[in-house]
């Protein structure tokens, strides 16, 4: 396979926010283009290959996160010689924007999209609202939307109280409820926490013949951030890429998370919560057979103290 990966050092990291913006300048002046979306977005697009990733992305996520303040789309470009089109905000916006519908119809209108051999919606939480509504703009590209908002219309989403401030956003003109403009698409995938209520309702919403719902149990209020630290945000998105984020697939890259410290730690306190103590002992002593945890030494010692015992005993170097 023909490598396309762009070369360059990001030297993102530790920037002001004025330097931030100016080294994405000189980035896209060297490699395609920038353009301001009115005050508050900016559009990169990096000219690489024949993949498109289309992301949505926050100031804030992008320079806390651990990608060296660096954001998704370039980093793909990089890494994997995608093409990237990213669309940066600088506030909490759900990019529900005027300048930025316009700017997807005139992109539509020039055959932009189909340029590219696969194209890819991708976003997590607002950035994944827009993954899939702005996705209309490609038909046949498909989506990867990490715990999306349907939408904040309090008329159909008003069991979602998180963001009230932000439904004075117009949700119901173009662009408006994501679950309708992923109909175009060719797959989409929309990966959320069961656990987390309000999560599962609006990604119930989704659910269409062209949508894999995609169950990522326990893993947290951050999927994408939780991901990352597991390290199969990757695999994730290349298998979105390719079309092959099945259901088995998904599966397999969650098993990862059965050593993330983390999620054990909710699996536990949630069986502790629920009386379920034999379950928590046990889990306890799973730990314990791969490393010498502190945290959970003292859960077992409090548990046995109450006369419980793992159905299976700690046996591990570490604890000999």
């Amino acid at each position: 396979m023909e490598d396309h990966a762009l070369e360059f050092e990001p030297r993102l990291k530790g920037l002001s926010i004025r330097d931030w913006s100016n080294r994405l300048q000189e980035i896209a002046d060297e490699f395609g283009t920038a353009k301001e979306l009115g005050p508050d977005h900016t559009a990169y697009f990096l000219k690489a290959g024949p993949q498109l990733l289309v992301t949505f992305e926050s100031v804030e996520r992008i320079r806390a996160s651990k990608l060296s303040a660096e954001p998704r789309g370039i980093v793909y470009a990089r890494e994997e010689g995608w093409s990237c089109l990213t669309i940066v905000s600088e506030r909490q916006s759900w990019f529900r924007d005027q300048v930025i519908y316009s700017y997807f119809d005139a992109l539509t209108d020039e055959g932009f999209f189909e340029a590219f051999e696969d194209v890819l919606f991708y976003g997590a939480l607002a950035g994944g609202y827009a993954a899939a509504a702005y996705s209309v703009a490609a038909p046949g590209a498909r989506v990867l939307a990490i715990q999306p908002q349907a939408t904040l219309d309090p008329r159909i989403a008003g069991f979602d109280t998180r963001f009230k401030p932000h439904r004075r956003y117009d949700f119901t003109s173009r662009y408006g409820f994501a679950p309708e403009m992923i109909d175009a698409a060719m797959q989409a995938y929309v990966v959320f926490d069961p656990m987390q209520k309000i999560d599962g309702a609006h990604a119930a919403l989704f659910a269409k013949r062209n949508v894999d719902l995609l169950q990522a149990t326990s893993i947290g209020r951050d999927i994408e951030t939780t991901f990352d630290g597991l390290g199969t945000h990757d695999d994730m998105m290349l298998s979105a890429m390719e079309g092959r984020l099945t259901t088995l697939k998904f599966a397999k890259l969650m098993r990862a998370r059965r050593a993330h410290d983390p999620y054990i730690r909710r699996v536990l306190n949630r069986a502790l919560k629920a009386g379920h103590t034999q379950l928590a002992a046990n889990l306890c002593a799973y730990v314990l057979r791969q490393t010498d945890d502190p945290f959970f030494r003292e859960r077992l010692a409090e548990l046995a103290a109450d006369g419980l015992r793992p159905a299976r005993p700690v046996i591990s170097s570490a604890a000999q």
